[in-house]
């Protein structure tokens, strides 16, 4: 008999989800904090290097500049990072170059250092860029896979279809912090049977579930013939027929680039499941 509490391991998967959630959310701070902190970080750079200007002789002293950089790239992205290497370019010109306190430049020669220091600067923000959105990819790839393990095991603990599908929502919900609804096949069209969210599905958009139904595919949002429709719809087998269906409304500008590979993995559970709760009501039909 196994001694794992599913409980406990489903709590653990969760405290695992929110590190990550964390991890990312420096990421997504707001466009003035993030830029913010990014001048913040170049003028400490400025601070440094002047200081060390001033008591001893370094050469390529505004290597330094490279750092907030790369640090603003690494965690903000390449917008915050191109913007400390403008700001490091124009700092040692004004602070480090003769004239001093001034954005004239006497010597060619410092030009071309200027020019450098701007180009290795943006260099190095493509780079620390790329790097973040790779790392930021395998941490949220990792933080969905732990809610899918927390979604299954509440699917799979629920007893009856109403536990179910709520659970499959949760878990959808976790995974892509959007509106979700679950419908279900009636008489005469589709009816709200969960709901995550503030978004209420139209007449058009239950018009979309039916069609996603009918054919058992995906329907996209914003994609004629239903232009106006908010929500993706995929359909969820139920009792070998296509008879519920979920839906997520994605932001356009933040919607993920193959959603498709995570919903699936929740509707097969949900349909596995709500099929398993079927036979258990009346297992003589099977």
């Amino acid at each position: 008999m196994s001694t794992d509490d599913p409980i406990s391991g489903s709590d653990q998967t969760l405290s695992g989800a929110a590190d990550t959630t964390g991890m990312l959310q420096l990421a997504d701070a707001p466009l003035v904090a993030r830029y913010l902190t990014t001048f913040i970080m170049t003028a400490l750079a400025t601070a440094v290097t002047v200081g060390l200007d001033r008591e001893v002789a370094i050469p390529n002293l505004s290597l330094i500049y490279v750092l907030p950089v790369v640090t603003a790239g690494a965690i903000f992205g390449l917008g915050p990072s191109l913007f400390s290497a403008v700001l490091g370019a124009l700092a040692y010109n004004f602070f480090l170059t003769e004239p001093r306190y001034t954005l004239i430049v006497n010597d060619p020669a410092n030009i071309w250092a200027i020019a450098l220091l701007f180009v290795v600067g943006c260099i190095t923000s493509a780079i620390a860029s790329i790097a973040r959105r790779n790392a930021d990819d395998a941490i949220l790839l990792r933080r969905q896979m732990m809610l899918i393990q927390t979604g299954s095991h509440e699917i799979g603990r629920a007893n009856d279809a109403k536990t179910i599908v709520s659970a499959g929502a949760n878990a959808l919900e976790a995974i892509f912090h959007v509106p979700v609804i679950v419908m279900e096949l009636a008489e005469g069209g589709v009816e709200l049977v969960e709901r995550r969210g503030n978004l209420q599905p139209t007449e058009l958009e239950s018009e979309a579930a039916r069609s996603s139904l009918a054919t058992g595919k995906h329907v996209v949002a914003g994609v004629y013939p239903f232009d106006a429709s908010r929500f993706d719809f995929w359909p969820v087998m139920k009792k070998d027929a296509w008879q519920m269906i979920v839906g997520l409304a994605f932001l356009p500008q933040r919607r993920p680039c193959d959603p498709g590979i995570m919903v699936d993995v929740i509707r097969g559970l949900l349909g596995a499941a709500l099929v398993g709760e079927h036979a258990r009501r009346f297992p003589s039909r099977h």
